[in-house]
């Protein structure tokens, strides 16, 4: 007997031999990537662990007495809740001063970096300034330059203008160091912006002020959010320019005065876990607070 097409025994998927069920090839593919899928979950799992267990260490020698580190270890739990570390430190480093001076410090690069990056890259990406390239690859060179290379010049020129020992000399400088790599990143976006809306803009009657506030801006805030974020933690985390630059207790950073806890031949480490520990707490709060902020500027890229 003849078998037409479009009926249910040719549209049937093919039985293995002495079985009756059809192979569902889509299930079996889909079983396939899913445990590659749960060995990529297992590797990066494993990575995050691997990177936590400093924090682990820190959090378990912050609570405990220099004199059972010195005879248990690091790796001993705490006999007792020891809280001197934490209250030496606080005390000993003047802690609310340098929250102050880091906030500060990191802020203000923050804010004026991602200004100075617009700025730049309009002039770059959008205005189509000659030699465009060689000034993108200036501006990536600078930001690849090690900061030893940069502390005798920036102290020599700190000293000769007056600002050394002044919070604002370390403002200026990591503005400058910032704006290079976002000079760079938004250059590069602006680079590809769709010419229609800025020539519609213009046939509008929009000056160049108003184009750079009223459509491109708008289109590159989430980009401008994910470097403030970027430079505010990376600036708060700076060591060795403050460290050149702020000798006065009362201008330093938190990560000069963690520095200032350890002596030539004796290291109080609980009170150095507990000061670390604490000096987190700010920096993690901040990341908090914008995770939103940093995660849609990820994604908006990837939506347009």
């Amino acid at each position: 007997m003849a078998v037409t097409l479009g009926t249910p025994a040719a549209r049937s998927p093919a039985t293995p031999a002495g079985t009756g069920r059809p192979v569902d090839r889509r299930r079996r593919d889909r079983h396939h990537r899913g445990v590659g899928r749960w060995a990529v979950l297992a590797v990066v799992t494993a990575g995050a662990l691997l990177m936590l267990v400093p924090f682990a260490l820190m959090l378990l020698n912050a609570f405990k007495s220099p004199g059972q580190y010195s005879s248990e270890g690091p790796l001993s739990w705490p006999d007792e809740f020891y809280t001197q570390g934490l209250r030496t430190y606080w005390t000993a480093v003047d802690f609310p001063q340098k929250v102050w001076n880091s906030a500060l410090i990191s802020g203000s690069v923050a804010v004026l970096a991602v200004a100075v990056s617009l700025l730049n890259a309009y002039a770059l990406g959008v205005g189509r300034v000659r030699g465009r390239l060689w000034i993108v690859g200036l501006f990536l060179l600078a930001n690849m330059l090690p900061q030893e290379s940069l502390v005798y010049p920036l102290y020599h020129l700190a000293k000769e203008v007056g600002l050394y020992n002044t919070r604002l000399v370390v403002i200026i400088i990591f503005t400058v160091i910032q704006s290079a790599f976002g000079t760079y990143l938004l250059a590069s976006v602006l680079g590809t912006f769709p010419r229609s809306l800025l020539e519609a803009g213009a046939l509008d009657g929009a000056g160049k002020w108003t184009i750079l506030w009223r459509i491109i801006l708008p289109n590159v805030r989430p980009t401008c959010a994910v470097l403030l974020v970027f430079f505010f933690i990376w600036t708060w985390n700076e060591f060795l320019i403050p460290l050149v630059m702020l000798i006065d207790n009362e201008t330093q950073t938190i990560p000069v005065a963690l520095a200032s806890l350890q002596g030539d031949r004796l290291m109080d480490a609980p009170t150095t876990n507990a000061g670390t520990l604490i000096s987190l707490v700010p920096a993690i709060l901040f990341f908090f607070i914008f995770q939103r902020t940093l995660s849609r500027g990820i994604t908006a890229g990837a939506d347009k």
